[in-house]
């Protein structure tokens, strides 16, 4: 499976999670966030940055994932809180995904997008034992922005 992650330049040439804390894990846990399409990563990250700043060069980031069934779990929209979309839910949210990477009983995490409705982010624990040898940066290639979008 390919899934995709917009990055700075400076950040893209490596598999790396900065341990902060997101709408799925909290502080000290590594996860990278990934989108099921490009377009889903760039309104996912234009919507946690509140915009995407021109001036930093962004690239796209082509990541693998073995397309073995044991390296994933699925979150169900229909086993959210009825408010999973909001900020308030955060703290709930955070436990689910920190249950999942404490637990490492899976690689991947496939959740739904709060930004997007019937799209899907894909969480890659960093620490799971088979992250090495399971996922892989592909590519990268150049990112392009509409202007519009500043």
């Amino acid at each position: 499976m390919e899934v995709f992650r917009i990055a700075r330049e400076s950040f893209s040439q490596k598999l790396l999670a900065s341990g902060r804390a997101n709408r799925w894990n909290p502080d000290d846990q590594f996860i990278i966030y990934t989108g099921g399409s490009r377009s889903l990563s760039s309104l996912e990250l234009i919507v946690h940055r509140n915009s995407i700043s021109p001036a930093f060069k962004y690239k796209v980031m082509i990541i693998s994932i073995a397309d073995e069934e044991n390296l994933y779990s699925n979150i169900l929209q229909g086993n959210l809180p009825k408010e999973w979309r909001s900020l308030d839910a955060y703290p709930e949210l955070q436990q689910i995904g920190s249950k999942w990477y404490q637990s490492n009983s899976s690689l991947v995490l496939k959740v739904p997008s709060a930004v997007i409705p019937k799209e899907y982010n894909f969480l890659i624990n960093t620490n799971h034992p088979d992250f090495k040898s399971k996922v892989s940066l592909v590519r990268t290639e150049d990112y392009f922005c509409d202007e519009r979008l500043f």
